[in-house]
């Protein structure tokens, strides 16, 4: 189990849900886990603590500071409201919470839906070692992509209607070709919200499973 935990960022006091691994002595690294437009629910809480049994500590920031919903019309709303620039810079404080208070040398991003978004702009964070998007990619000319140097990984499905699969597959093949690594995976047969195992008329557990297994590897090769 986890505990709410405060930390300080350029935009002010945040807070989130921390787990951190059971074995004596903390982990040697950290990973960001950013919310879906439902806010900060069981659901997040439960991958934060997937994170934490793999032997990182795991940092997941309440975007929405205290609300969340079951309802799509309702978590649009509160996504509309979202101020992203305050929210992309109380990620950098996750971020360097997790180095600085937890000790973690190197630090992941992953995320979810709109978190997969925000996952993207995190990783233009030098302070992030690697990153992987859950069908989640930034609008064109949101961001500055060429800043993201680690290492990364974005998941679609096949029928994928929220966010961009051709930028996001440009924004790799552009990245290859300057030596930058990133990998976009897209899974047939699978739509938006496929590892949501809360969401049944969504969630596909082929995909999901294959998608968390390329996600631990990835984490395990570059954080550890």
């Amino acid at each position: 189990m986890g505990e709410s935990v405060q930390f300080d960022s350029t935009a002010g006091t945040a807070t989130g849900y921390l787990a951190r691994p059971g074995e004596p002595g903390g982990a040697s690294a950290g990973v960001v886990v950013i919310q879906e437009w439902w806010g900060l629910v069981p659901h997040i809480e439960d991958v934060a603590d997937r994170v934490a049994a793999l032997g990182y500590v795991a940092l997941a920031p309440d975007l929405y500071h205290g609300k969340s919903t079951v309802e799509a019309e309702e978590a649009h709303h509160l996504m509309d409201g979202l101020d992203w620039g305050r929210a992309a810079q109380e990620l950098a404080g996750a971020v360097a919470y997790l180095r600085d208070v937890e000790g973690a040398g190197h630090v992941g991003v992953v995320g979810f839906c709109m978190g997969g978004a925000l996952t993207v702009i995190a990783a233009t964070n030098p302070g992030v070692d690697a990153y992987a998007s859950f069908y989640g990619f930034p609008p064109e000319g949101s961001v500055d992509l060429d800043a993201i140097s680690a290492p990364g990984l974005i998941f679609f499905g096949e029928h994928e209607e929220t966010f961009s699969v051709p930028d996001a597959q440009a924004f790799a093949e552009g990245g290859r070709e300057r030596g930058r690594r990133a990998e976009v995976v897209v899974y047939p047969g699978a739509g938006h919200a496929f590892f949501n195992d809360t969401r049944p008329e969504a969630y596909q557990q082929a995909a999901a499973t294959d998608a968390w297994r390329r996600t631990v590897e990835h984490f395990a090769q570059h954080l550890r």
